[in-house]
């Protein structure tokens, strides 16, 4: 039901065309070529992923990004016009494309190669933040807060609170600073992977513990390992679901949307958690990280 009420989500980020090749027994190699069984294009990049996952759980939420006016991006443009995403702070740019990922996934384990495209500042940036439904900004990842390190405080004088999952890349994760400059953030929303490359700890609850000096709330992504959580109520952990995997491309971005829908319901911690992983499986049972659309939807 369409209200003024402030219930919505912001999510901030690069649109990425993703080509996503599953149905492979190994990861390609230098000087070999693999045939894939399966391949998916899909519009792709943790702030659309996590927003079509706030939009099928029916939290409302808008996706303030830049797209460019390549053939790949008219197409995922159109997938994404089906997503129930409101794109009304969608920036149409010809140097933001084309922005394409290449997925191979093998089981759990997937490679990447990414091309970035033009600035991430939106023009829409301040009708966004003037927006009359606005609740949260989620920043779905480091270096799209990097490339604009006013979003936080703008965010936040905006009256909105603020998440962040921080995304792998190598230039930034291992970055000194980040810490300091993602001060202000509400929840963090790393996985494994980046909480050990920013704490150090490859011990998942020294890992969340060390992130927990920093923020109010920390969500912890581990994979088939589940999810931990720490805030002011202690660390708690939830075990995965044991569901069919396809592809794990965005799950960690659904999870996003399942905790921060549960969060701003002020559900507790462990409500919060089941739901990041009941929409994390969600994820990694269809190619492509946003759900399917389908007539019921």
């Amino acid at each position: 039901m369409m209200t003024t009420e402030k219930t919505a989500v912001i999510s901030i980020g690069r649109i990425y065309c993703d080509l996503i090749f599953t149905g492979l027994d190994e990861l390609p190699v230098l000087g070999r070529e693999l045939f894939a069984r399966d391949m998916e294009i899909a519009a792709g990049g943790g702030a659309f992923i996590a927003a079509a996952h706030f939009a099928h759980i029916g939290r409302p939420v808008a996706l303030l990004a830049r797209l460019g006016t390549d053939t790949f991006s008219r197409d995922i443009g159109d997938k994404m016009a089906q997503s129930g995403v409101d794109l009304q702070f969608l920036e149409h740019a010809a140097d933001a494309g084309p922005q394409v990922t290449v997925a191979t996934v093998v089981g759990q384990d997937r490679a990447f190669l990414t091309r970035r495209a033009g600035a991430a500042r939106p023009s829409t940036l301040d009708a966004a933040f003037a927006w009359d439904r606005a609740r949260h900004l989620h920043i779905a990842e480091f270096a799209t807060l990097h490339e604009m390190p006013d979003l936080v405080s703008r965010a936040r004088a905006s009256g909105l609170s603020v998440s962040l999952d921080p995304s792998w890349d190598a230039s930034l994760i291992y970055d000194k600073d980040l810490l300091n400059a993602c001060a202000g953030v509400d929840v963090f929303l790393p996985n494994l992977e980046e909480a050990e490359a920013i704490t150090g700890h490859s011990d998942p609850e020294a890992a969340i513990r060390a992130l927990a000096q920093a923020f109010p709330i920390v969500a912890l992504k581990g994979g088939a390992q589940g999810a931990w959580v720490s805030s002011a109520s202690g660390l708690h952990h939830s075990a995965a679901q044991k569901v069919p995997v396809v592809d794990t491309t965005g799950a960690g971005d659904a999870f996003n949307a399942g905790f921060l829908d549960a969060w701003l319901q002020r559900q507790d911690e462990q409500q919060c958690l089941e739901a990041g992983i009941a929409a994390g499986s969600l994820a990694v049972q269809a190619a492509g990280g946003a759900p399917k659309v389908t007539a019921a939807a």
